[in-house]
Parts: structure tokens; C-alpha cells; sequence
């Protein structure tokens, strides 16, 4: 019977493992995303230095550590408020399921924030 509590245990710790690490948002390329084209309202500061961006359809997106990477929400309030934007948005659960993680935005032909190379 412990044999059996034993592998099972296992078992959940193996896939819960999986679970979280497909969440993980890491090395994403122009194929790993879903493009979005969305107009932004609302750009606020959330947790950890992230850029938050609230569109008119009620979603939000955002930056991870934003604020860290050299952006200013004064200059992306002048930029992106009020626009039309094309956001890159990675994909989680290998590929089943769309982040609101932003891997790259765009408006018109000018990029102003990405994570590709």
C-alpha cells in the first residue's frame, strides 16, 4: 500500500511539475506568439515593475519587469494611450493557451517594445 501512496505522490509531483513549468514564459519567438491588434486606454504600474496595458475590450496585457528594462509610463502613456497596437503575445500549455504576457509591440511600422532577436 505505501508502494502505491509512494508512486502516485510521484506521479502528481511529476505532472504538476509540468503544469507550471509550460507557464513559464521564456525564449519566445515570432512563431510562439499570437498577434493581437488592440487599442490601449489605461497603462498602469503592477507588480514586480510590470507595465500593465488595459485595452477597450476589458483585457489587460503586459510587460514583465517593464520598468526594469528601461520603459517609462510617461513616455508609453505619450506613445501608446489612445492607439491602435499590434501585440505579440506568448503562447503557454504548449501552444493550447494565449499569455497575456507581451513578447513584442508594435504600432504602425515602429516597434516599441520586444523580446525577439
Amino acid at each position: 500500500m505505501k508502494k502505491v501512496i509512494i508512486v502516485i505522490l510521484l506521479f502528481s509531483l511529476f505532472t504538476v511539475f509540468l503544469v507550471v513549468r509550460s507557464c513559464i514564459v521564456s525564449n519566445i519567438t515570432l512563431d510562439d506568439s499570437v498577434v493581437v491588434t488592440t487599442t490601449i486606454i489605461k497603462i498602469t504600474e503592477g507588480s514586480s515593475n510590470d507595465i500593465v496595458f488595459h485595452d477597450n475590450g476589458g483585457d489587460r496585457y503586459y510587460i514583465n519587469r517593464g520598468l526594469e528594462r528601461g520603459l517609462n509610463l510617461d513616455d508609453l502613456n505619450t506613445t501608446v494611450l489612445n492607439k491602435t497596437v499590434t501585440l505579440h503575445l506568448a503562447k503557454v500549455f504548449g501552444g493550447m493557451a494565449t499569455s497575456e504576457h507581451i513578447s513584442q509591440l508594435v504600432i504602425g511600422d515602429t516597434i516599441i517594445f520586444t523580446e525577439f532577436d
